[in-house]
C-alpha cells in the first residue's frame, strides 16, 4: 500500500530525507526484501560507494525449494560480480549438464554444457537455497556502507508522483518507522506485496510442484539434472548437498486433497523401476510441501514512476522448469549496476526513467527473451501427457538425436549465450526437422499423409512459443 505526502521538489524531497528515521545518515538506496537479489544488489552497490538500507521481514535462512540450481551462466556472472563466496561451505554440488528421461519409450538424452577454451566444461552448481541466500546477506552485512534491518515493510511513501521512501514494522521493537531515500528498490520475490500498486503485471497460476528430499539414494546421478517426463506428471531431479536429493513433481490442474495419496497412487506406478523404493519411502515418512508455478511477464511501474524500481521476481516470473530465475536475476542486476555508475545522484528522476527504458529493451537482448521462451516452451513439451504436443515432443528429441543441433540450444539454456538470433535460428532448425520426422515416420505410399502431419506439428510449435514471444515483444505505450 502507499502513504501520501505533499512535497514534490528535489530539494524537498532531501529535507524529507532528513526528516525521516535515521538509520544511516544519507541514505541513497532502500532494497525491500533480503533475497539472491536484494542481497545481492545490497553488496554491490555499497561497494560502488552507495549507502544502502536492506530490509527484511524475517534474517533467518530461508526454508524453501526455489532457487537452488544455478545455471552455468549465472554462475559464471557472480564470480565476475566477486560474490561467488556465496557458494562456498555450502556443500553445493557441481552440475555439469541434465538428462531427459522419457520413462515410456526408455530414451535417455545425456547433454553436457559446452567447454570453455581450456575444453573444461562450464559448470553450474546446485545447493540449498537458504545456506546461499544466507551466504548472500553475510556478505552484505560484511560492507560498511550496508545497515539491514529486519523488519516488515507496510507501505511506500509518496510525494507527488515520487515514491522517497517506506514505512516499516521493527521486528525487534514492533515500532512503526518511517525511512527516506533517494531510491526504494521492491524485490520482494514473486508473491510481492507491492507488485498490485506498482504495476499491472499479474503472476498466472499454471500448475504446483511438491517438493521433498530423498537421502542417500545411489541411484540419482549427482553431477547432473535428470528430467524425468512421465505419462502423466514432470519430475526434475537434482543433488542439493552430498547425500540429500531434490524432488519436484509438476502437476496440473487442480492440487490433489491428499498429496500423499496422489504421490503414492499416481506417481508412484509411472517412475523407473531404480527410484520407486527411494521414492516410497521418502513419501510415507518426510515432510511434503506445494507451491504454485506460473508466470508473469515484466511490466513497466505505473505512477509513481520515479523514485522507485521493482526487480527480481516481483517484476518478472518464467516457469521455472529450466532452473533459471536466479541467474536472469543477477543479469539485470548487472545491468543495472552499471547504469547505476553512470548516475552520480539518484534524485535525478530523468536519467532514472531513461535507464528504465533502456533496461526494458536490454535485458530482452542480453538474456530474458531467450530465457522466458525456452522456459515456457520447454515446459510445454516436457509436461504433455498426449495430443499434438508430446508429437511435437518426439520430434524434437529426434531432432537432438539426429539432427545435429550443434551447441547452441545448449548455450541458451545454460545461459551461456542466450541470444535471440541464435533462438531464431534453433527454432528454424528445428522446424525443418520436423518436416524430415514427419516424412521418415511414414511409409513410402503414405508419403503425401506427412505433408499434413508436418504441418500439423509446426502449427502446434507456433501455438506452444508465439503467445510468450509475442508478450515479451510488446512494447509499453506509458513510456
Amino acid at each position: 500500500s502507499r502513504s501520501k505526502r505533499t512535497r514534490t521538489s528535489q530539494s524537498a524531497q532531501r529535507e524529507t530525507q532528513k526528516e525521516c528515521t535515521s538509520v544511516q545518515e544519507d541514505t541513497e538506496v532502500i532494497i525491500v526484501g533480503a533475497g539472491v537479489l536484494g542481497a545481492a544488489m545490497a553488496t554491490l552497490l555499497a561497494r560502488d560507494g552507495r549507502k544502502v538500507v536492506l530490509i527484511e521481514r524475517d534474517m533467518t535462512p530461508p526454508d524453501r525449494f526455489a532457487g537452488e540450481l544455478l545455471q552455468p551462466g549465472g554462475f559464471c556472472l557472480l564470480k565476475k560480480l566477486g560474490l561467488e563466496g556465496a557458494v562456498e561451505g555450502l556443500d553445493a554440488q557441481t552440475l555439469y549438464g541434465f538428462l531427459i528421461n522419457e520413462v515410456d519409450t526408455k530414451l535417455l538424452l545425456d547433454i553436457t554444457f559446452p567447454e570453455d577454451e581450456k575444453k573444461d566444461v562450464i559448470c553450474g552448481r546446485t545447493f540449498h537455497n537458504g545456506r546461499f541466500v544466507n551466504n548472500l546477506r553475510k556478505a552484505a552485512l560484511a560492507e560498511p556502507n550496508v545497515k539491514i534491518i529486519e523488519g516488515t515493510v507496510t507501505n511506500l511513501l509518496e510525494e507527488g508522483d515520487r515514491v522517497v521512501g517506506v514505512e516499516y514494522k521493527d521486528k525487534a521493537t514492533g515500532e512503526t518507522k518511517e525511512l527516506c531515500s533517494a531510491l526504494t528498490v521492491v524485490a520482494d520475490g514473486q508473491f510481492s506485496n507491492f507488485r498490485k500498486t506498482l504495476t499491472s503485471g499479474k503472476y498466472t497460476v499454471t500448475s504446483h510442484y511438491i517438493g521433498f528430499v530423498i537421502k542417500d539414494c545411489p541411484a540419482f546421478r549427482k553431477d547432473k539434472a535428470e528430467y524425468i517426463l512421465a505419462n502423466q506428471n514432470l519430475m526434475i531431479v537434482y543433488q542439493i548437498s552430498t547425500n540429500e536429493t531434490r524432488v519436484l513433481v509438476d502437476i496440473k490442474g487442480e492440487m490433489p486433497k491428499n498429496i500423499k495419496e496422489y504421490l503414492i497412487e499416481t506417481v508412484y506406478p509411472q517412475l523407473p523401476e531404480r527410484i520407486q523404493e527411494a521414492f516410497l519411502k521418502t513419501v510415507e515418512k518426510e515432510r511434503l510441501r506445494a507451491t504454485p508455478i506460473g508466470f508473469m511477464k515484466p511490466m513497466p511501474v505505473l505512477k509513481p514512476d520515479t523514485g522507485v524500481l521493482i526487480l527480481g521476481d516481483a517484476y518478472n516470473v518464467r516457469n521455472p522448469t529450466t532452473g533459471s530465475g536466479m541467474s536472469v536475476a543477477l543479469n539485470d542486476l548487472s545491468i543495472w549496476r552499471d547504469f547505476f555508475k553512470n548516475i552520480p545522484d539518484l534524485y535525478d528522476d530523468k536519467a532514472i526513467l531513461q535507464a528504465k527504458k533502456k533496461f526494458h529493451w536490454m535485458r530482452k537482448r542480453s538474456h530474458s527473451f531467450v530465457v522466458n521462451v525456452l522456459a515456457q516452451m520447454i515446459y510445454d513439451l516436457f509436461s504433455a501427457t498426449g495430443g499434438s504436443v508430446l508429437k511435437l515432443r518426439n520430434a524434437y528429441f529426434d531432432y537432438f538425436q539426429f539432427g545435429n543441433p550443434g551447441t547452441g540450444p545448449v548455450e541458451m539454456l545454460s545461459i551461456l549465450s542466450p541470444d535471440p538470433k541464435k533462438l531464431m535460428g534453433h527454432f528454424l532448425g528445428a522446424a525443418l526437422h520436423v518436416i524430415r520426422y514427419a516424412f521418415k515416420m511414414e511409409p513410402w505410399y503414405l508419403k503425401p499423409r506427412a505433408l499434413f502431419k508436418s504441418s500439423m506439428l509446426l502449427f502446434c510449435g507456433m501455438s506452444v512459443i508465439f503467445p510468450v514471444m509475442f508478450s515479451e515483444m510488446q512494447q509499453y505505450k506509458i513510456w
